[in-house]
């Protein structure tokens, strides 16, 4: 039975202010208040968030626009007001201005700042701002369909709050024709927000057809004039190719589709690089706000999701974030980096209902003079603002619970591996989440319900709050420890729970000693040779760059680097931050076609245990239609000691990524293979039908024999 407790005297979370500090650097900054002393931002960006508005001399864009409007700057926000045409209906709190279409609820217009409208005027209204998602019956391939509302309602309507519903009933009649779910797209503005909020409700009920979803997301399309410069992280940002440098006569179509090479595009200092939207790609726990940058005149645009609670996968699921369009995206359910694993397939049976959402749509905006660029730093701290707000408390809908009606857990997790330390080690950093209930590492391919996700401090300490009520597994996994926790007890979530679990204890895979080890276990092959790129594809960005694995055609520089012979690990001289690729991918030979490769990995042994097992450890980062086999000492044995088979459809080689599924493989290696002497472990990946099939390892550990 697990202990419900007060948490009272936890250590206490930080909160927005104080991770505003930690990222913008005001260690001596208290206050908001003080926010003008610490650091110098734009005026025009302070009344976003109450730092510095009309209590000032000098009052920022939001007095500037009021007094433009005839109206007097020290007076509260102008209410929200709806308006409601034949075929439109408008949103308006005096900072912007949100059409939709009616009955179908897409996004026509946003008027914002003296600008009729941000989103791309050229596109027909009905594509510029729309919910979307790709369907399938069972066997057939996958439909794309722009959701389209055939009824419209006004759910709240005052001064402080709309809130409107535009919904897709399905029935019998549509079978084959829409996707068997009731969907209910919701959206939000509030009295003195510089944005609105968007949410969608999906249902499908017991007897309706089965059905398979493999994406879901909001899209919006900016003005090409205008949004030119694309923010995704503090260190991702770079004026982008316009939607003209990818059409024919502007650019080479690439070995991947979605890639290309600019040859004569609009703007001449991008000649010779490389654009694909996978280059800029994020992991769920990093993919918080995004979005474009207009210089003239200075107005940002920004996607925040506040939590990631919606989306399937957990913190390490890859998603697609903002990219040529200028296109920006709110990505809830994908097959991106991971294949068929994270597609949600759904029986004729089977009841299900879950809420994607709520997420904000941003705008800002600076004063002319300033630093346009400072816009990203105001969306962070807008986006820090909202997850200290998460979950939001003016949804209508019941299927979105606030804060009152979730629950909350806690606990401290040790690892416990003797062969490291005779004491319990801390789990510093861990990621410890709550997710439908599974085998160890099953939240990684979940994608129906919702998972719950957090970092525990340097000695262990995790804190998940405001979790949905329902029944979770609580899963973990360490930085430097193979393997995955869950901790077994299902735990059940009701309103208003404080579950203190105690100490937990995760014993990883180990078996004996360590001989040898490659890499560093952290799920990625980031620790590992990534080369540079052939200079003639370069995406400019990435060179000198963190995430120099986001280079173009990585795959093909293998067969560069070892023309003749594969790869070569020697336990004790080689290092595997220089000496092991990051993906063991085919061979490209002289005549185009592939051919796969093995991989050696030399170690010497001074004395040999036969009548016991030594273990090999690997673990996987990433695979795509690849197959692991292992032999020892002898590479021609027709059957291996070990082959994984046909594993992975993450196509993470193709989309510049550096990770996808996680994999562990406790391979027993008899001792009567080994010799006394020099030793050798063949890895081969045979398959080759395509220069992106391949394995990225993560980790590699040869154990001995218990002692």
């Amino acid at each position: 039975m697990v202990e419900s407790i007060d948490l009272a005297g936890k250590k206490p979370q930080l909160s927005v202010w104080e991770e505003v500090k930690e990222k913008m650097g005001l260690g001596l900054c208290k206050s908001k208040n003080e926010l003008k002393q610490g650091v110098s931002l734009p005026q025009g960006l302070l009344h976003h968030h109450g730092i510095s508005c009309e209590d000032q001399e000098s009052s920022g864009s939001l007095n500037k626009r009021r007094r433009q409007q005839g109206q007097n700057p020290m007076m509260p926000a102008q209410g929200v007001k709806l308006h409601i045409q034949d075929h439109h209906v408008i949103m308006d709190n005096g900072i912007l201005q949100v059409t939709l279409s009616k009955p179908e609820g897409i996004v026509t217009g946003i008027r914002y700042n003296g600008v009729d409208n941000l989103l791309e005027v050229r596109n027909n209204e009905s594509n510029r701002g729309y919910w979307d998602l790709v369907w399938n019956t069972p066997g057939s391939k996958g439909t794309f369909d722009v959701i389209r509302g055939t009824s419209f309602r006004v759910i709240v309507e005052n001064e402080e709050q709309v809130e409107l519903s535009f919904l897709r009933m399905w029935d019998s009649s549509l079978e084959g024709k829409l996707v068997p779910l009731n969907i209910d797209k919701r959206f939000i503005m509030l009295r003195g927000s510089s944005g609105f909020y968007s949410y969608g409700i999906y249902e499908h009920l017991e007897g309706w057809p089965p059905f398979e979803l493999g994406e879901t997301r909001i899209t919006f399309k900016l003005r090409k004039d205008k949004f030119q410069f694309m923010a995704v992280a503090h260190d991702r940002q770079r004026k982008m190719p316009l939607p003209d440098d990818r059409m024919p006569g502007r650019c080479q179509p690439l070995a991947y589709p979605e890639s290309v090479l600019l040859t004569n595009p609009v703007d001449s200092q991008l000649r010779g690089e490389v654009d694909d939207k996978y280059q800029y790609s994020c992991d769920n726990k990093d993919n918080k706000v995004h979005g474009w940058i207009s210089f003239n005149p200075p107005i940002g645009f920004w996607q925040i999701t506040p939590s990631d609670e919606f989306r399937s996968g957990g913190p390490l699921k890859q998603n697609l974030t903002s990219h040529v369009g200028p296109t920006t995206l709110a990505m809830f359910l994908s097959a991106h980096y991971a294949g068929q694993d994270l597609v949600p397939k759904f029986g004729c049976d089977e009841a299900w209902k879950k809420v994607f959402g709520p997420v904000f749509i941003y705008v800002n905006s600076s004063s002319v003079g300033d630093d346009p660029r400072w816009l990203w730093e105001d969306a962070n701290i807008k986006m820090m603002s909202e997850v200290e707000s998460w979950p939001y408390s003016f949804p209508a809908s019941e299927d979105f619970p606030n804060t009152n009606e979730r629950g909350n857990v806690s606990g401290r997790l040790f690892v416990q591996d003797r062969y490291i330390s005779g004491t319990y080690i801390v789990a510093a950093s861990a990621y410890v989440g709550l997710a439908r209930p599974g085998d160890p590492g099953s939240w990684q391919r979940e994608c129906k319900g919702y998972q719950f996700w957090t970092q525990a401090d340097k000695d262990g300490y995790f804190f998940i709050g405001n979790v949905r009520t329902d029944d979770y597994n609580v899963y973990a996994w360490v930085p430097g420890f193979i393997g995955d926790y869950r901790h077994d007890p299902v735990i059940t979530i009701s309103p208003g729970s404080v579950i203190d679990l105690g100490d937990l204890v995760y014993q990883p895979p180990r078996d004996g000693p360590t001989l040898w080890e490659i890499g560093i276990p952290d799920r990625t092959a980031m620790p590992f040779f990534v080369p540079d790129p052939n200079p003639l594809y370069v995406n400019r960005l990435f060179i000198n760059h963190p995430d120099r694995f986001r280079q173009y055609g990585l795959w093909d520089r293998y067969t560069d680097l070892y023309p003749g012979d594969d790869l070569v690990y020697t336990i004790g001289v080689s290092d595997y931050v220089r000496d092991w690729f990051f993906a063991q991918v085919p061979r490209r030979k002289e005549d185009g076609t592939h051919h796969g490769t093995t991989w050696k990995v030399k170690f010497s042994l001074n004395c040999i245990d036969k009548r016991n097992s030594y273990h090999l450890r690997v673990a996987i980062a990433s695979a795509t239609l690849a197959e692991l086999q292992v032999r020892v000492n002898d590479p021609n044995t027709k059957r291996p000691l070990f082959t994984s088979g046909l594993i992975g459809r993450d196509n993470t080689i193709a989309r510049h990524g550096i990770h996808g599924l996680y994999w562990l493989y406790n391979i027993k290696v008899p001792g009567n293979l080994l010799k006394e002497g020099e030793n050798t472990i063949f890895l081969t990946q045979p398959r080759c039908n395509s220069p992106f099939q391949g394995i990225m390892y993560d980790y590699i550990r040869l154990e001995g024999p218990p002692n």
